[in-house]
């Protein structure tokens, strides 16, 4: 039986982070050292920065990544691609040219006899209005279309900028800490929903980047993936345990 593993958050891309193209080949190593041990992978939004697909026009870079999701879906693995708030505008350019599985909204899935739910977390809980507001916004269709009539010389400038402004705000461009389980969002949003679902097993998201592996129950646990700027972290289910790793370049990967 082959792992299934799920990761979130690496922000290609980003002029926020410094080492951008090492950040870029720890990841595709990591991918590559589990191409033929996985039989999914689960990209749990935030791959980019900030991506926007025009008919015609992609953006610039990303060649190492993009041709690593293309090898493991040519190898037979699946490859699922949620969107994050920072990749919303995802066309149809991944599924087509990399062959992934193409997300928008959170995902229940049943995986070797257990019960996934799936999801970025972006609105999941969140209590903040002005965030709520961005959020509806960047998900009108109508923003889309004014988007799409400037020419991508600006707007992907203006999104790249955008992207980086909203983490620098960040004390030391980080995520607040874990907050508690009685005020932590995506916790609190879990709680509620396990109470109209108890089957769910496993509640994976990103969008938090911080590490988290908490039990709810006897048969539910929420998992917060970390992130692929500082923690390069993961989780991985062999069909019977769910494990939250960290890559380390030169170890035994599971």
């Amino acid at each position: 039986m082959k792992n299934v593993y799920f990761l979130s958050d690496a922000h290609l891309g980003s002029r926020a982070i410094d080492h951008g193209r090492t950040q870029e080949r720890r990841l595709v190593n990591f991918l590559d050292s589990i191409k033929h041990k996985a039989s999914a992978v689960y990209l749990l939004g935030d791959m980019f920065d900030f991506w926007y697909e025009f008919k015609l026009v992609v953006p610039k870079g990303y060649t190492r990544f993009l041709g690593k999701l293309s090898e493991l879906t040519d190898l037979g693995v699946e490859v699922h691609f949620f969107t994050g708030n920072h990749d919303i505008w995802c066309g149809d350019y991944l599924t087509k040219e990399c062959g992934v599985v193409l997300h928008r909204e959170p995902l229940t899935t049943e995986l070797h006899g257990k019960l996934f739910y799936l999801a970025h977390g972006d609105g999941l809980g969140d209590p903040d209005a002005k965030f709520k507001l961005l959020r509806a916004m960047f998900h009108s269709h109508t923003l889309q279309r004014l988007f799409s009539t400037l020419h991508p010389r600006w707007s992907v400038e203006l999104g790249l900028e955008w992207a980086k402004h909203s983490r620098l705000k960040r004390e030391q461009g980080r995520e607040p800490d874990y907050m508690g389980e009685d005020r932590e969002p995506l916790v609190l949003y879990t709680k509620q929903y396990l109470k109209t679902h108890p089957d769910i097993n496993f509640f994976i998201y990103g969008h938090r980047h911080i590490e988290l592996d908490l039990m709810l129950s006897s048969t539910a646990r929420v998992v917060i993936l970390g992130d692929w700027i500082n923690a390069f972290s993961y989780a991985v289910f062999d069909g019977e345990h769910l494990y939250l790793e960290q890559f380390i370049e030169g170890e035994t990967i599971l």
